[in-house]
């Protein structure tokens, strides 16, 4: 069997980074893909790939610099986010087109190009491989904060990606994830908890069952489902 393949896109310090050493520690090949990216391997033996999601036709190119350098991904996370804050009082006010033109872009149309690509792949895979989609997701796809009005409008739409995939997919074995850490009270994790990512995201990978979708989870815990 060879040796499976991990790509993080939006592999920022804390939870694209502590997912990226999860999977090495379970013995995958790395490529990870951001913006302050140079293109090489670092200290950690991880393909690196400079790539501005902003930016939505560099994602295949991705996908094929990956596949020649270490093979088809067999796991993708999607973890990168843009948010433009608003005023809570007055959150209309301050949207331009260009705002959320690149609010969706990164989050919500790049994900969608990322998963179709994703897809590709696996339907060149075994059914052994984990064959797996994540996008960290958050909150905004099911409460209301209105200084992030436009970027919960991003992940709600990223998050009925997901859930369609899911659906869309499941009798061919690939797994679709909108994973979102919460606190006990089923409140948002803040700041961001990137080994309780990291853990998570591997046991999603490693469980060759389709899981809830929206896959809210403490750490410490596991999956835990928020009325």
């Amino acid at each position: 069997m060879s040796t499976p393949v991990l790509l993080v896109l939006g592999a920022g310090p804390k939870i694209g980074l502590s997912v990226a050493k999860a999977f090495a520690a379970k013995g995958y090949k790395v490529a990870i893909a951001a913006r302050s990216l140079q293109d090489g391997v670092d200290e950690d033996g991880f393909l690196r790939v400079q790539v501005d999601l902003e930016q939505t036709t560099e994602i295949e190119k991705v996908f094929a610099k990956v596949t020649e350098s270490l093979g088809i991904p067999h796991v993708v996370v999607y973890n990168a986010a843009l948010r433009n804050p608003r005023d809570l009082q007055d959150p209309l006010a301050s949207i331009s087109l260009e705002d959320i033109k690149s609010e969706f872009a990164v989050n919500s149309i790049s994900p969608l190009f990322a998963a179709q690509e994703a897809v590709k792949g696996f339907k060149q895979l075994p059914s052994s491989a984990s064959r797996t989609f994540i996008q960290t997701g958050n909150a905004l796809n099911v409460i209301v904060l209105p200084n992030v009005l436009t970027f919960g409008m991003t992940k709600s739409a990223a998050a009925h990606m997901i859930r369609s995939a899911s659906v869309g997919y499941k009798r061919k074995g690939f797994k679709f994830y909108y994973a979102d850490e919460r606190q006990p009270d089923g409140g948002p994790t803040i700041p961001v908890n990137g080994p309780a990512a990291g853990k998570m995201y591997v046991e999603l990978a490693e469980n060759p069952e389709q899981g809830p979708w929206d896959y809210t989870f403490i750490d410490g815990k596991g999956y835990v489902e928020f009325k």
